[in-house]
């Protein structure tokens, strides 16, 4: 039998004890779980794994290419041994481009970004959060594959003029800087990507205006405009990827600055547009 207390009638029902206000909702957005689901969303696709694997295996293929066919009265003992070594990573990086391109854009194609904004109505961090995973997994990537393509290279290099080691000074800057490069010039383009929403245009975009763009403009007789390129995106990448300062090039400091900016400068043009915009 069911003892009724003072304030409550026989047979009827006990009040539901209340949550308290402080405790957390089981299924509060939260920035740790906005990370983890890009993360999530990144690496469940056969496409990410493909894309980085072919970057990787461009600049280790195109090293040992290097390093097996260098003779040292070849002509380039004057070329810088980082530079020579990590070559590939041009190709490369033009994979982890592709890739930071769908990560944005390919979800507005497919049309997973509205799930995306619906779970996240703040909409800014799933930007924030995309640029952070793919930021951290595109560096690890090409900082391992710049390692190891410069030690595997050097085996050949060895008994060349072309032999170095990562103690030697600026080389392993320099070779970090590649991989830094890399991801920034990758970030510039997962910006275009969400300011565009369009594959085909994004990737028109960064060849146009980060890869094409600046060499017009170095054909332009005036030293303000010379000067201006070596802030572009791919003129400064070349210069963090350089063991020894390149003549008629901007500082480290300089062009890891002005790579930072550029990246940055994309990503809150994309953020802005993103707030203002229907998905």
């Amino acid at each position: 039998m069911t003892t009724a207390t003072p304030s409550q009638t026989p047979g009827q029902t006990p009040p539901a004890t209340p949550t308290p206000a402080s405790a957390p909702h089981p299924y509060r957005v939260t920035p740790v779980r906005v990370l983890r689901s890009e993360w999530h969303k990144l690496h469940t696709l056969r496409s990410s794994w493909i894309t980085l694997g072919s970057a990787a295996a461009l600049v280790l293929a195109v090293g040992i290419v290097m390093g097996t066919t260098y003779t040292s009265d070849g002509g380039d003992s004057d070329v810088d041994t980082v530079i020579l070594v990590l070559y590939g990573t041009t190709l490369g990086t033009l994979c982890t481009v592709v890739l930071g391109i769908l990560v944005t854009a390919g979800e507005y194609s497919s049309g997973m970004i509205r799930a995306s904004l619906t779970a996240v109505p703040r909409r800014l961090p799933v930007l924030w959060a995309k640029a952070a995973v793919f930021t951290a997994t595109v560096l690890a990537t090409m900082l391992a594959t710049s390692l190891l393509t410069f030690v595997v290279a050097q085996l050949f290099l060895h008994d060349t003029d072309q032999a170095a080691s990562l103690a030697d000074p600026g080389v392993l800057r320099a070779v970090a800087g590649n991989a830094v490069g890399a991801t920034l010039l990758s970030l510039i383009a997962l910006g275009l990507g969400a300011l565009l929403r369009s594959v085909p245009g994004a990737i028109g975009a960064f060849i146009g205006g980060v890869m094409v763009l600046p060499e017009v403009l170095t054909m332009l007789p005036y030293d303000a405009v010379e000067t201006a390129v070596r802030y572009f995106p791919t003129q400064a990448a070349g210069v963090l990827g350089s063991a020894t300062p390149l003549p008629d090039a901007a500082s480290t400091g300089g062009a890891l600055l002005a790579l930072v900016l550029w990246a940055a400068a994309t990503l809150i043009a994309a953020a802005l547009l993103l707030r203002r915009r229907d998905a």
